[in-house]
């Protein structure tokens, strides 16, 4: 089979690797479609410090069920599935208070062991997630970011007086934005970004402002609104903005981070205690992979939306630089792997 490998930093390669044959409790996955996501840029060029070198990559991935491993009962030849790239050990304390994805022996699909960016894939069965049939291919590997927004307002709780405030118009911005309006019907979601083209990718994803801060300075636009944001969502994952957030918020706001910078954010103590607000971190997903097909089920959400490439995996190279390079057309690169 092919796998598409990165040997070390700055080595992106297609192998010829043997099939993969499903241990006790996995399945194999005859991969159709995987998603390009940020991390796998970084695994690429070196800069994801949990990456272990050769590494297949890809955790955005979806196929079809083709061969069972001993002791799985509850999935079947030809099932179509969705991926969940955690793995977690289920026993520890972040596992038995509802957190596996920061398990304390956390394994993540594409990063910590081989991926999906291959024809093949054995992944435990428990991870691997039916779809219905009403939800197309395109959709079912749409899975897996989505569930990013979804463990983002699961912590948070929207409700419909809300006023979000989202930083960043990348797809983890836009799925947020999504679930902030399909899924929990949140009055305002005004969108900050400062690339034009992904500014309208917000609108269409359902904000109702969508703000270059090149050109008005945001401090001064919601002032002369009269808004103070009660949900604040840094999807740009730059230290800076927690001060900013902080002193935007309205009194009793919730503020999610979702970046991994190793620099250090300043911020004020009496910022926050001021006004009593809520500071929480969200990292890849709790368990989310069934919310978000439900979402799909109902057409809460559209992965459409966010779709703006479909290669073939040949064309890896040229996909993973599109992704990098191109902000202004290219948010969601889809790599084919089987007709």
């Amino acid at each position: 089979m092919k796998s598409i490998v990165v040997r070390q930093p700055e080595e992106l390669v297609i192998e010829e690797r043997e099939l993969p044959q499903p241990q006790a409790g996995e399945v194999r996955v005859k991969i159709r479609l995987a998603g390009i996501c940020g991390s796998d840029s970084h695994i690429w060029h070196g800069h994801n410090p949990f990456a272990k070198y050769p590494r297949v990559i890809g955790h955005e991935f979806f196929g079809v069920i083709d061969a069972i491993g001993d002791g799985v009962t509850d999935r079947v030849l030809g099932q179509r599935v969705s991926v969940d790239p955690v793995i977690s050990c289920g026993h520890c304390y972040p596992c038995r208070v509802g957190k596996p994805n920061v398990c304390t022996s956390l394994v993540v699909i594409g990063v910590h062991r081989d991926g999906g960016f291959s024809e093949y894939a054995c992944v435990p069965a428990s991870n691997a997630w039916p779809i219905p049939d009403g939800v197309s291919d395109r959709h079912a590997v749409m899975v897996e970011p989505f569930t990013i927004a979804a463990n983002v307002t699961g912590q948070v709780s929207p409700i419909p007086e809300d006023i979000a405030l989202v930083y960043g118009a990348g797809p983890m911005g836009l799925t947020t934005v999504q679930a902030l309006k399909g899924v929990y019907g949140v009055s305002q979601v005004i969108v900050v970004d400062q690339i034009p083209e992904r500014l309208a990718m917000a609108e269409r994803c359902g904000a109702d402002w969508a703000i270059d801060n090149r050109q008005h300075v945001l401090s001064a636009w919601l002032e002369e609104k009269q808004i103070r944001p009660t949900l604040i969502v840094d999807a740009a994952c730059h230290p800076s903005i927690l001060q900013e957030a902080v002193s935007l918020a309205s009194p009793a706001a919730r503020i999610v981070l979702m970046g991994f910078s190793s620099e250090p954010s300043s911020v004020a103590q009496q910022g926050i205690t001021g006004k009593e607000l809520a500071i929480y971190s969200s990292r890849l997903n709790a368990g989310k992979f069934p919310v978000v097909i439900d979402w799909l089920q109902k057409g809460l959400i559209d992965p459409d939306k966010l779709i703006t490439h479909v290669m073939d995996y040949r064309q890896v190279h040229d996909a993973m630089t599109l992704f990098e390079r191109d902000r202004q057309h290219c948010c969601k690169v889809l790599l084919t792997f089987a007709d």
